[in-house]
């Protein structure tokens, strides 16, 4: 069964750190790009970034470039994404997602992942 397993969120004051980890089970990662995505209570679901297969290719959503950092360690079959320097609004359910085919440098689209993990809370507050 294929599986994605989010983890590492929390609560955290605002200018503190978190990094999540996204598992895969039953697949390996090596070919799926991985999308990071959130959603907060009465919004839109927002791409946060994006890496592709070989970790090559990056992508970030305005809102969080140059404080979140995206990497990925194949050989444990796992994508991280470090967050510095978090504010309230970063406060959302996190997902991640795999996808197959997507060109990360176009754009963070969740209608092209095709298997997505169940989410970690993130709470950036005081």
């Amino acid at each position: 069964q294929l599986q994605l397993v989010e983890s590492g969120g929390g609560l955290v004051q605002p200018g503190g750190s978190l990094r999540l980890s996204c598992a895969a089970s039953g697949f390996t990662l090596d070919y799926y790009a991985i999308g990071w995505f959130r959603q907060a209570p009465g919004k839109e679901r927002e791409g946060v970034s994006c890496i592709s297969s070989s970790g090559g290719s990056t992508n970030y959503s305005d809102s969080v470039k140059g404080r979140f950092t995206i990497s990925r360690d194949n050989a444990n079959n796992t994508v991280y994404l470090q967050m510095n320097s978090l504010k309230p609004e970063d406060t959302a359910v996190y997902y991640c997602a795999a996808a197959i085919r997507v060109v990360v440098t176009t754009g963070i689209l969740a209608h092209e992942y095709d298997y997505w993990g169940q989410g970690t809370q993130v709470t950036v507050s005081s």
